[in-house]
């Protein structure tokens, strides 16, 4: 019998999924879950604009869609106060990050991030051949500095950090991040994911030039914008790394219905900013629970909150599973020490009223 004829490298792969999706978890439950508080989407849901433009659009789902998203990239470049040329669209952070390392990574070239950082960018390196090298977090933070030095003794070609931090939800302040590229070795790239950049503080966001060679920004309508499922984001760099995608990105990998979305959901600012305080609110929510059954919060700047359960990654991963047999969808991250905490999203009232209904049985069953 014939068997696909793989690549060495694709044949050397474990077949794995960066993360397991609640719809799989509740196949094997046989039963949906009561609060879906693991995936960092948001349940505030988009903007109602978002969503009258999406069902026009669907009308038309039956064209391919303008490969070059010409309205959006305008809308984008309008919103940055930048050039279209400075901005490309892809299927969610995810594609881009993949079509970057396509881009730019070769078997065996040295790639740099922290251990127990966001994993969909270390299955697209080693994907296409790439070493990674990995330095641990300080404190719970990215350690900039500390990255950067990797990359400087391991000649790595590009260095991924997200800030605020996926999956701590904790951040840097901007200048901290300007100072510490003086520390980025020459022809290295700094992919630096702002997936959560909306729900921040003021200051989070580098004052870094668009057309700074040395960084690659990362953006997203999954998140603030309430968009997760339309697979929206995009890159902001300098034109001639921006211009290098069109050699291998899917021209026709947006839909247009998942365009118009977007587009309408980026000129909706107010409902952006009533749903940046739910969220701020759900954050404070999340808090005054974890602290009220002896866990402790960490300070996040995201849409979701870590919760320290004061133990070991053993014993976090049996309250994951706790809160799963009561209905609560949650994740953890994955590396110790930071795999001793625990990982909920913010969301609506009923949502968390399910959450802390659930957590002090969680625990209990835990400990014992």
């Amino acid at each position: 019998m014939t068997k696909p004829r793989l690549t060495a490298l694709a044949h050397s792969l474990p077949a794995s999924v960066p993360f397991v999706g609640p719809e799989t978890q509740e196949r094997a439950r046989g039963v949906a879950f009561d609060a879906r508080l693991g995936a960092n989407e948001s349940l505030f849901g988009p903007s109602p604009k978002a969503i009258s433009a999406m069902a026009r659009a669907a009308s038309e789902a039956w064209m391919y869609p303008d490969p070059e998203a010409y309205d959006l990239r305008q809308a984008l470049a309008k919103h940055h106060k930048i050039t279209p040329e400075n901005i490309m669209i892809g299927e969610g952070i995810d594609g881009l990050l993949g079509y970057l390392v396509r881009l730019m990574i070769a078997k065996g070239d040295a790639v740099v991030t922290s251990d127990g950082a966001y994993p969909t960018f270390n299955y697209h390196v080693t994907g296409y051949g790439g070493v990674l090298h990995k330095v641990p977090y300080r404190d719970d933070h990215e350690d900039p500095v500390a990255l950067f030095e990797k990359a400087s003794e391991v000649n790595a070609k590009l260095v991924y950090l997200a800030n605020p931090d996926n999956p701590m939800g904790t951040w840097l302040t901007g200048a901290a991040l300007s100072d510490a590229l003086a520390y980025l070795p020459d022809g290295c790239v700094l992919v630096l994911d702002e997936a959560y950049i909306d729900t921040a503080p003021d200051g989070t966001a580098p004052d870094i030039a668009i057309d700074d060679p040395r960084v690659i920004r990362m953006r997203t309508f999954s998140k603030a914008y309430g968009l997760a499922g339309a697979r929206v984001g995009y890159a902001l760099g300098a034109p001639d790394l921006i211009g290098a995608f069109h050699k291998v990105r899917n021209h026709f990998g947006m839909g247009r219905v998942s365009l118009a979305g977007a587009q309408a959901a980026l000129e909706d600012t107010d409902y952006l900013n009533e749903t940046i305080e739910k969220i701020a609110h759900a954050r404070t929510r999340i808090a005054k629970i974890a602290t009220m059954n002896g866990l402790r919060p960490i300070p996040s700047a995201t849409n979701f909150v870590t919760l320290d359960c004061g133990q070991d990654g053993a014993f976090a991963e049996k309250v994951l599973h706790e809160l799963g047999t009561r209905g609560i969808f949650a994740r953890m991250p994955f590396v110790p020490p930071q795999n001793r905490c625990i990982r909920i999203s913010c969301g609506t009232d009923p949502a968390l009223d399910a959450f802390e209904a659930a957590l002090p049985q969680a625990l209990a069953a835990a400990r014992t």
